[in-house]
């Protein structure tokens, strides 16, 4: 007996599981997005505040978490600062406390970055110059198995915000420049954000995905202009947005129109700024020239005046460079702006006006005079009562759609997935129709596989008037394709990326044990009654004395788990 025979995945006005012979428990495609639909703006997402030129809402500060940390609270946790918890990891939240997780993570060094551990298995031959080769398994090595998982998860939303995606680096030795970009991600996630955006400036992948690298200064006689993509991209997307925001993040209005951060004027000049950026050596026969920083070419780079959001600068080279990154760094919106998403990608959707003003006055200034310091925003964001108070998970205002990278992440780092033969080879997942419809560094935009401002038309979040990103890549045919795929994940493993259920058998006879200990170290607690009744009913369906009975009994409850609304709208 085999999961498949205990649960088929169904496609609206599809015959495709039909020769299942055993449907003891249908997942219908079309249903469970309608249901996910329906949960997500009334358990996980909460209303935005507008502006009218000016904030009405309090910051008041945040409750300070003192008591008794359960396991549940502790998965939850690390629901939202990791890639996905473990039953060892719960029992550390539970004894270290989540500001002495924190502080544990904070001092954790990265194991291996991503480009030695290219290096370290072969990827540098000559024959992989042109080619993307490596780059998959190293991503989810990383997610799933380096220890330093506060640092993964932040860089995994850094990534989802700083978006370079391999297909657009235009560059040999793909793997080693996309690599060398996520690297820098990692390294700086828990420095300084001027740091980050100084790093990303100087990054060989960035400048060729946003089309600076070797950008030229204007020439009267072809009339040719600079390039002006980063820096508009720069303003618009990694720090200011487009209209002038309060603290809150609500947006400042004027006679009822949102006020305008820059001009078009504010984009040519930053982008004269952007010239010259070029790589140190034209070798290729290493791809060692993608880890060094750019340097700066003189004879194209522009040294006359820049002017942009009220600053003018003179002289090029990389002191106007570090000049406009100190502007735009010092701009009203920083803050605001930057907090929202990180609070987005780790703990809710729709965090209310006063969640994203305490988080932005600690990027503001870290208690200590210093700006954009990412290791108490992160404190500030994961610590915050919104994050942390039982009383949110009944109310309007916590919770998001889970990333479909993290479901992934989330089963394998549960169930301690390895790759004895360091292939880890689950591949590009983006594929919409047979994967997860997303895989991390593979955006095929600067506007990544969701905007963090989306709403699914037609829907209750769009009539409440709020926003679900991670909708953007989900409907029908991504719901069952991620089942399907999960299914084969859970069942079978890639290649020899395989789980290991061995601590998880020892509950396998007892269906309500087996359950709740999914629950709680997977889905953070979240199952409700009802969904915890019914996945047990599913295992019970199964002896625990059949062939192969408690494998397919665990494999059924985590499966189910991971199908389930409660599991992907994430509390």
């Amino acid at each position: 007996m085999s999961i498949s025979s205990v649960v088929s995945v169904r496609h609206p006005d599809d015959d495709r599981n039909a020769d299942f012979d055993t449907d003891l428990v249908a997942i219908d495609g079309s249903a469970l997005l309608k249901t996910i639909s329906a949960l997500t703006p009334a358990v996980a997402l909460a209303a935005c505040g507008g502006g009218d030129g000016s904030s009405s809402s309090s910051t008041p500060p945040p409750t300070v978490v003192t008591q008794a940390i359960t396991p549940v609270q502790a998965s939850r946790f690390l629901a939202q600062a990791t890639m996905g918890a473990t039953r060892a990891m719960v029992t550390d939240v539970v004894s270290t406390g989540f500001s002495g997780w924190l502080t544990a993570q904070f001092a954790k060094a990265r194991t291996t970055t991503h480009w030695d551990w290219l290096v370290a298995n072969g990827y540098n031959a000559a024959a992989n110059v042109n080619s993307q080769t490596g780059f998959d398994p190293t991503i989810w090595r990383g997610m799933i198995s380096d220890p330093d998982q506060l640092r993964q998860r932040v860089g995994m939303a850094l990534l989802d915000i700083l978006v370079v995606g391999i297909d657009g680096v235009n560059l040999n030795w793909k793997a080693f420049a996309a690599a060398a970009y996520v690297d820098v991600l990692l390294d700086n996630a828990f420095t300084n954000y001027r740091q980050i955006i100084g790093a990303i400036t100087t990054n060989a992948a960035m400048g060729s995905f946003l089309t600076f690298l070797g950008n030229r200064k204007a020439n009267a006689a072809t009339g040719s202009q600079p390039d002006e993509n980063y820096a508009r991209e720069l303003m618009q997307l990694f720090t200011l947005g487009l209209y002038q925001l309060n603290m809150d993040g609500s947006v400042k209005t004027a006679g009822g129109t949102p006020l305008e951060t820059y001009t078009q004027a504010d984009v040519s000049g930053l982008a004269r700024v952007f010239t010259g950026l070029s790589l140190s050596s034209t070798s290729t026969t290493t791809p060692d020239v993608y880890r060094v920083p750019l340097g700066m070419n003189a004879s194209i780079n522009e040294t006359g005046s820049a002017s942009f959001l009220g600053t003018s600068v003179s002289g090029g080279g990389m002191a106007a460079v570090n000049t406009a990154l100190d502007t735009i760094f010092a701009h009203a919106n920083v803050p605001p702006f930057v907090s929202k998403q990180l609070i987005q990608r780790l703990v809710t959707s729709n965090p209310s006006p006063a969640y994203v003003g305490r988080v932005a006055a600690v990027f503001a200034d870290n208690g200590k005079g210093v700006r954009g310091d990412m290791q108490a925003v992160l404190r500030a964001i994961l610590l915050d009562s919104e994050a942390r108070d039982d009383s949110t998970l009944t109310t309007t205002s916590a919770g998001k759609l889970r990333e479909p990278v993290l479901r992934l992440t989330g089963w394998a780092r549960a169930y301690t997935v390895t790759s004895p033969s360091a292939a880890w080879a689950i591949g590009d997942t983006s594929s919409t129709t047979t994967r997860l419809g997303q895989s991390m560094g593979r955006s095929q935009t600067v506007f990544n596989w969701f905007r963090p401002g989306y709403t699914p038309p037609d829907t209750a979040i769009a009539t409440a008037g709020l926003v679900a990103p991670e909708f953007q890549i989900t409907n029908e045919q991504s719901v069952v394709a991620y089942v399907n795929f999960m299914q084969t994940l859970v069942a079978n493993g890639i290649g020899d990326v395989k789980a290991d259920y061995t601590d998880i058998l020892t509950k396998a006879s007892d269906s309500a044990a087996l359950v709740d200990e999914v629950n709680t170290v997977l889905a953070a607690g979240q199952l409700s009654t009802s969904t915890v009744a019914s996945i047990k009913s599913a295992v019970d369906s199964i002896a625990a004395t059949a062939t192969n009975g408690p494998t397919v009994r665990v494999q059924i409850a985590i499966l189910l788990t991971l199908a389930s609304p409660d599991y992907l709208t994430v509390k």
